[in-house]
């Protein structure tokens, strides 16, 4: 296709709108810190990649991209690390390792760890979720509230690690 038929600018080449930053502090864990500079890195490396390609018709990839690397970037500017070794290894607070116990006996452990690493399914919460409030300031024995839409569950602070 000829090059006078590609347009040159318009909304097509404009930058995609920027990622929602959250209003909260972005407390990281050491771990959450160098997740964020590791995916700052393969995402540089992957507009790279994607710039350097012969065909460039589809613009969208690379603005994708361009768009990722802002936040990753805003991300970091704003990071504000903890290492959980100097947090209060009597009572939960963020950096925490926390083993719970429901009204069923069902042991479960979670970690309280920034916005960016949180991942509930793998039991890594962010500091503003309902359980991390709920936990924050918890000491072992402690039987806690957690309020959810589905309903109020009691839960006993069995174990705080930091480690």
């Amino acid at each position: 296709m000829s090059r006078a038929f590609v347009k040159e600018d318009g909304p097509d080449n404009e930058p995609l709108p920027d990622l929602p930053i959250s209003p909260h502090p972005n407390y990281v864990t050491p771990r959450g810190l160098q997740a964020l500079r590791d995916r700052l890195a393969a995402t540089q490396a992957e507009l790279a990649r994607l710039k350097a390609r012969d065909e460039r018709l589809d613009k969208l990839p690379e603005k994708a991209a361009e768009r990722d690397i802002r936040y990753l970037e805003a991300r970091l500017r704003s990071a504000i690390p903890v290492d959980p070794a100097g947090q209060p290894q009597d009572e939960v607070a963020f950096g925490a390792r926390v083993t719970v116990v429901d009204e069923d006996d069902t042991e479960t452990v979670y970690e309280i760890v920034g916005e960016d690493e949180a991942d509930a399914a793998r039991g890594l919460i962010a500091p503003q979720s309902p359980l991390a409030r709920a936990l924050t300031g918890a000491r072992i024995g402690d039987a806690v509230e957690w309020k959810r839409p589905a309903g109020t569950v009691t839960l006993e602070v069995m174990a705080i690690d930091y480690g």
